[in-house]
């Protein structure tokens, strides 16, 4: 692990907020800016599982807030695998991931929608902080059939 300084942390996070990026998205995309897209897919990916996993950690500590943002990112860091993995294209904003979770879902089934509105909501309840436990609960199951899902896609290729 890793520990910034406060002035440091604070620049990454604002840095990421221009570019509608979680600090985590930022410093991957910085990162693996000269793999190939296949390669990128891979790391994207294992960084979804590890903010999952983080989720469930902060989930155990009583952070909702925490453990919903990380809930967030893994879901929006496995989208953006799977447009590497399958398009080699990268989704830069928002509004992009919103859209290609319509190929997703073609993709991988219906299931994907639910999955992606649970994990936009989790985004809501980080800024406004109104889920309760049970609610995150229920968010990390989806989230974590959408990072698996992903993962088998990418690891079958």
């Amino acid at each position: 692990m890793i520990v910034l300084k406060d002035s440091i942390a604070k620049r990454l996070e604002e840095e990421a907020r221009k570019h509608d990026m979680t600090p985590e998205e930022y410093l991957l995309e910085l990162l693996t800016k000269d793999l190939d897209p296949q390669e990128k897919a891979k790391e994207y990916l294992k960084t979804a599982e590890e903010l999952l996993r983080q989720a469930k950690e902060e989930l155990e500590r009583g952070d909702f807030r925490q453990a919903a943002e990380k809930l967030w990112g893994s879901a929006a860091l496995a989208v953006k695998a799977y447009a590497y993995w399958k398009d080699g294209k990268r989704l830069a904003s928002h509004g992009e991931l919103w859209k290609y979770k319509n190929k997703l879902m073609r993709d991988l089934g219906e299931w994907v929608y639910e999955a992606w509105m649970v994990a936009s909501g989790m985004h809501v309840c980080f800024y406004e902080g109104w889920c309760d436990k049970e609610d995150v609960e229920r968010a990390t199951k989806w989230v974590e059939r959408l990072v698996r899902g992903v993962a088998k896609s990418i690891e079958s290729s």
